[in-house]
């Protein structure tokens, strides 16, 4: 059986799971990929002929054009779930589950300090629909730590009183509380945003639309994110991007007190060992001020 062809199967069938488009895309690429390696440097194209050997030969090759081992573990999860499925299937054996994981190096991201997030936070004001926009990106970005995906498809009814609901990686939905900063901030990007639209005939419900009237693209949620550290002097060798400010947001929830359990379920991870990673960016001296703020005997009743 020819692999390309097992491939679309596959594709159709995690799209009868429900999996999201993102995540079906993600499949798909990285699974395809695999597939023209193999049938460029091996000149195999029929699923029984490929062994477990290939697979380490096609890692090692992503190793050696400079891919992260984080990146290539997601390739990997990716060809287990395929090869797992054509098992199933009875199309060949599970060669996927022989090879193990790359040891992922322990990586601190660098993130900003208090004072660049508030020079961040006044590089827009409320002059235009646009800068109000960006500055409700930038505030909701900060303030609830969600992903730049997420928030591209953030729809108006998903805005609440006090929370916004989210639909984030698998589909799943979580809710991330609004605090009192971020809702003057949304208040009067709203108000703006209804002054701005009031006469135009819109076809998406986006909480965020650009000047055009369209969804905002991954790629523009960037740019607005760069720029905006550029304006305000960060530190160059910080990368100014929205994941990097989910960093910030997540050490700041730790320092602030919350515990990782819960800023697991704010983040939306699978589990809380991916959320404890957060932890390595800490400094010593802010992990002992936790362990003041969490002291049993300092926090006894009087």
């Amino acid at each position: 059986m020819f692999l390309k062809d097992v491939i679309k199967e596959f594709v159709f069938e995690i799209r009868l799971r429900n999996y999201s488009e993102r995540t079906i895309k993600g499949y798909k690429n990285n699974i395809s990929k695999f597939a023209r390696y193999i049938e460029v440097e091996f000149e195999l194209v029929e699923i029984e002929d490929i062994s477990h050997v290939h697979i380490k030969n096609y890692l090692n090759y992503l190793k050696s054009n400079g891919l992260t081992e984080v990146y290539i573990n997601t390739i990997l999860k990716n060809l287990r779930s395929f090869y797992k499925y054509c098992f199933n299937e009875g199309y060949c054996l599970n060669i996927a589950s022989k090879v193990g994981w790359l040891r992922e190096k322990k990586v601190v991201i660098k993130t900003f300090s208090d004072n660049e997030i508030r020079k961040m936070i006044d590089v827009y004001n409320y002059s235009s629909y646009i800068n109000a926009r960006n500055k409700c990106i930038m505030a909701i970005l900060i303030d609830t730590g969600i992903r730049n995906f997420e928030l591209c498809q953030l729809k108006r009814n998903d805005i609440r009183e006090t929370i916004i609901y989210i639909m984030g990686k698998g589909n799943k939905e979580r809710v991330v509380p609004i605090s009192p900063y971020l809702k003057k901030v949304m208040i009067k990007y709203e108000r703006i945003r209804e002054g701005y639209l009031k006469n135009n005939i819109l076809h998406y419900d986006n909480y965020f639309l650009s000047y055009r009237n369209k969804p905002l693209t991954i790629e523009a949620i960037e740019r607005i994110v760069k720029l905006c550290g550029k304006k305000a002097n960060v530190n160059e060798n910080i990368r100014c991007s929205p994941h990097t400010l989910r960093h910030y947001f997540a050490q700041a929830q730790l320092k602030n007190g919350l515990d990782v359990y819960s800023l697991s379920r704010l983040l939306g991870h699978e589990n809380v060992t991916i959320t404890k990673r957060y932890l390595q960016g800490l400094k010593d001296n802010e992990v002992l001020e936790l362990g003041v703020k969490s002291s049993p005997l300092m926090n006894l009743r009087k």
